[in-house]
């Protein structure tokens, strides 16, 4: 006996069909989730004017120095928290880390760390002059960085914020900066890890501007539509909350055609904005809790990704200062990690070594756990945990992000699990399978 006569006929199928259409575009267009693609874990902050090609090889040969004036990343780990065991996995990871890549992302900053506009007062120049130089200076730079092989795998700029004072002097940075790399490289020719970032967004309107003014930098340069993106700098109440009592933020996914590549938040400029005294402003006031849950559920889907801020906590001075500045930062970090934020803001060299340690540390001690779950949902075997599909996907989401970083190896993946890097890839990404080699 065959299963039962179906009481929704093709016209009611149809009807349901076509009353969901909407939601159904809105589900493939505006949620296509995460790219799959290296993410960083953090970004480095520099001025302008103090940007050269070997910076990144500088800081790390800063931040081995502090170190080992510590007693070596692995003494440093056991002090800021970390068993004996999982520091001794740790340090090698991590010193090798800073002798290789110790900058992932940087950014070089004409915005809040800018200071060749005092420079040219001075001097009795034109302060607009200097930034006009030092925006195509900055562009050479990178050049020569990469050219040399010592760029680091993200780059770009932070120009002025749109707001009306400096929206002119921010728009003029970002074109000259974006046409000395097309004319020196060609419209085909941009570094694949390219970040401008927008910062101090208020409204929408912003981000609609920025995204009418990369249409007009690709269509006047000739670069492919779509080819420029951009990340917002979240580090105003007003994008949280609106003055209509909506979330601002909510929107943006929506409104910029799919260029926002990620929003970071800010940590001093949101704090001083609710008029928290500066000696609390801080990554883990709940303040800063609140608006970053408000950015986590406004882009859960989208495929943008998250950042969390800094602190300005440095460890400099003496023995006492500087353990207590790596503690805090330590900690701060793994905060984060805990809490779904993979990437944040390093402000100084010797922040990098408990940037690698605390984020190494985090999945190191989960891997174990992780590869065992993934690999029983991938062989079907019944283990203490039952996962769903979705937990897989973030099961495997978070050793790929070990990956990624360098915190675990592909081979012990591989080991644990039987599962390759595209394996891991097409699991943590299922709406990628199509397009991911084998």
């Amino acid at each position: 006996m065959g299963p039962p006569a179906s009481v929704f006929g093709d016209a009611d199928l149809a009807r349901i069909d076509a009353s969901l259409a909407d939601t159904d575009r809105l589900l493939a267009d505006g949620y296509p989730g995460d790219a799959g693609t290296r993410q960083p874990i953090h970004t480095v902050y520099v001025p302008a004017d103090r940007f050269s090609p070997q910076l990144a090889a500088d800081w790390g040969s800063a931040a081995l120095a502090a170190a080992d004036e510590a007693g070596g990343i692995e003494a440093l780990a056991r002090r800021v928290g970390l068993a004996p065991d999982l520091a001794a996995q740790v340090a090698p990871r991590v010193e090798a880390k800073l002798r290789r890549e110790p900058i992932e992302d940087l950014r070089i900053d004409f915005e809040d760390g800018y200071l060749a506009p005092g420079k040219a007062a001075r001097s009795g120049g034109d302060p607009d002059a200097v930034e006009d130089a030092e925006a195509v200076l900055a562009a050479d730079r990178v050049l020569a960085a990469a050219d040399a092989g010592s760029t680091t795998p993200f780059i770009g700029i932070r120009f002025k914020c749109f707001e009306e004072p400096t929206r002119r002097r921010g728009l003029r940075t970002l074109e000259l900066f974006v046409s000395r790399l097309v004319q020196r490289l060609g419209p085909a020719g941009l570094p694949k890890g390219l970040i401008l970032t927008l910062p101090k967004v208020t409204t929408v309107d912003q981000v609609k501007a920025m995204v009418f003014a990369v249409e007009r930098l690709e269509s006047s340069l000739g670069l492919a539509p779509g080819r420029l993106g951009f990340e917002v700098q979240v580090e105003t109440p007003q994008l949280i909350i609106g003055p209509d009592g909506t979330h601002p933020v909510a929107r943006l996914p929506h409104i910029a055609d799919q260029r926002i590549t990620a929003l970071h938040y800010g940590t001093y400029d949101y704090s001083a904005s609710l008029q928290i005294a500066a000696a609390y402003q801080s990554m883990e006031h709940p303040a800063a809790d609140f608006a970053k849950e408000v950015m986590q559920l406004a882009v859960a889907g989208t495929g943008i990704r998250l950042s969390d801020g800094s602190t300005n906590v440095i460890p400099v001075g003496n023995a006492a200062q500087r353990e207590a500045a790596w503690e805090l930062h330590a900690r701060l970090v793994r905060r984060s990690l805990e809490r779904g934020y993979y990437q944040g803001w390093d402000l100084h060299a010797h922040q990098l070594p408990t940037r690698y340690i605390a984020t190494y540390a985090f999945y190191r001690e989960g891997l174990e756990a992780a590869t065992t779950r993934l690999r029983n949902y991938v062989d079907q075997t019944v283990g203490a945990v039952l996962d769903e599909p979705a937990t897989a996907r973030a099961l495997a989401a978070f050793v790929l992000r070990g990956v990624q970083c360098g915190a675990v190896g592909a081979d012990e993946v591989l080991a644990s699990t039987g599962l390759g890097e595209p394996e891991l890839t097409r699991l943590a990404h299922p709406r990628l399978a199509h397009s991911t080699p084998n």
